[in-house]
């Protein structure tokens, strides 16, 4: 089931997507929904980040070509860190790149993003799914100049509108073998890579997160990019297509201040 958040007429509702068409519901997905009569096209309606997390926990290094292209090695351990709320915006909104005389040099990275659906805290992996709502398509907005100088990426990950996220959720993905992802910039392919190529997997993630901190509704875990990462510019269109999801697209701007 793909669960989307839409504004009609100005108001946030949540609704399930059939095909090109949204039906509303009552309710949220991390509670209990009642569908409703009403059906708008996803054209007449804007799609809204599917989620509104009060965390953002993000897997760095989880691939190994992209490792091998930012000349990271593995050291054994997981490498996490995390974004603020604000860095989220929604399909169709805009990345806006900081001002020249901060980085001068942003990337993309096309990563799936998981939802959480219900608190967790000492899960363990094999129980992991269990409070998994479902998945969505993420862009993990790096500024490489500011991330290679900081002492932590904290900074560079940190923009507002770094996280861009959608179009929904999906909670019927199915991850055994891995799940093919891409990212198209102005329609040319720069990264495609397979989950399966995660060197820590979605089970083994929530465990180790859960471990250490509570993970509530709505909350976001983002697993990493594959190789392929390259600057943007303004004027670019970034499509982050996840199968079995669908696809989330953004546009890039300039700072509006130097």
């Amino acid at each position: 089931m793909k669960y989307a958040r839409v504004a009609v007429d100005g108001i946030p509702r949540w609704g399930i997507v059939h095909g090109d068409k949204v039906q509303l519901v009552d309710g949220n997905p991390y509670d209990s929904v009642q569908p409703t009569e009403t059906l708008h096209a996803l054209a007449d309606v804007r799609l809204l980040a599917p989620v509104t997390p009060s965390k953002i926990f993000c897997l760095g290094k989880n691939y190994q070509d992209h490792r091998a292209e930012m000349g990271y090695e593995h050291d054994g351990a997981p490498s996490v860190f995390m974004k603020g709320s604000t860095t989220v915006i929604g399909p169709g909104d805009d990345i806006v790149l900081p001002p020249l005389s901060l980085s001068t040099h942003v990337e993309h990275e096309a990563e799936l993003a998981i939802v959480i659906g219900k608190p967790a805290r000492f899960v363990s992996a094999d129980d992991a799914l269990d409070y998994i709502l479902g998945y969505t398509c993420a862009n993990d907005v790096s500024a490489r100049d500011l991330q290679r100088g900081d002492p932590h990426p904290t900074r560079g990950k940190g923009f507002d509108t770094f996280c861009p996220v959608g179009p929904w959720i999906e909670t019927d993905l199915d991850l055994i073998g891995g799940v093919r992802l891409r990212c198209s910039v102005n329609g040319t392919l720069r990264q495609d890579g397979s989950t399966a190529d995660m060197t820590y997997g979605v089970p083994f993630l929530i465990e180790y997160l859960t471990g250490f901190a509570t993970l509530l509704p709505g909350d976001l875990v983002i697993t990493g990019s594959p190789g392929g990462t390259a600057p943007l510019k303004p004027g670019d269109q970034i499509d982050i297509e996840i199968d079995g999801i669908g696809t989330l697209t953004n546009g890039v701007v300039g700072a509006d201040r130097p």
